[in-house]
């Protein structure tokens, strides 16, 4: 593959539309040029990545053929640790938002966003200045400890469970343990169980000590 461009980006998107789109909008900037890889799953972006680790910045739909949700993202970093990867969604939840980056996204794009501003927010990403660019983060607490205690969250994160995971969320939303285990279809002992290993795994002491860390 000829690549004279200053980045690589792969985009990871079922929509062919969409990826042409960023394509053809970077090429008319002319301000920087970034070569295009594209995937429309999950699948095939692996293997793109494994081909030519030396891509700087991985666009990843988090509603793909393959992959749903989170689990793309965190299948991606488990596999490929190194990758600079930013989450590329319809979404704008909260948690969803919170939860990209305990995972470990450098960047959460959404695709509300128009054309000129979701390709600055790639410029911005890769580190190319430009007025106006800035990428949503979750609140960050000042002091020289904060950065290390985030990485350890974030690590702490990663290694929960689909489900788990899923728990996590409607706690975070405010749901009372019976709400959860009815949402989930769970048992109302499995929800208390699963909170229970939440806050081990995450070393907090109690539902509202969960719920501020986030």
């Amino acid at each position: 593959m000829d690549q004279s461009g200053d980045f690589t980006v792969l985009v990871v998107d079922d929509h062919h539309m969409l990826r042409l789109g960023l394509k053809a909008l970077s090429r008319a900037s002319g301000e920087r040029r970034i070569d295009w890889i594209e995937a429309a799953n999950l699948g095939d972006a692996l293997d793109l990545f494994s081909a030519q680790p030396a891509i700087d910045l991985v666009l990843l739909d988090l509603n793909l053929p393959d992959s749903k949700g989170l689990h793309g993202l965190r299948r991606f970093l488990a596999e490929h640790p190194q990758a600079q990867v930013a989450v590329f969604s319809a979404t704008e939840d909260e948690f969803v938002v919170r939860q990209a980056f305990a995972l470990g996204a450098v960047g959460f794009i959404p695709k509300s966003s128009s054309g000129d501003a979701t390709l600055r927010l790639v410029e911005s990403l890769l580190g190319v200045p430009a007025p106006g660019a800035h990428r949503p983060r979750p609140a960050q607490a000042a002091g020289p400890g904060h950065s290390a205690n985030a990485q350890s969250l974030q690590a702490r994160t990663a290694m929960l469970n689909p489900t788990q995971l899923r728990v996590l969320e409607l706690v975070l939303a405010g749901m009372s343990n019976q709400e959860i285990a009815d949402e989930c279809k769970l048992a109302l002992g499995t929800v208390k169980n699963t909170v229970s290993s939440i806050m081990l795994s995450l070393d907090v002491h109690s539902r509202s000590h969960l719920i501020s860390v986030f």
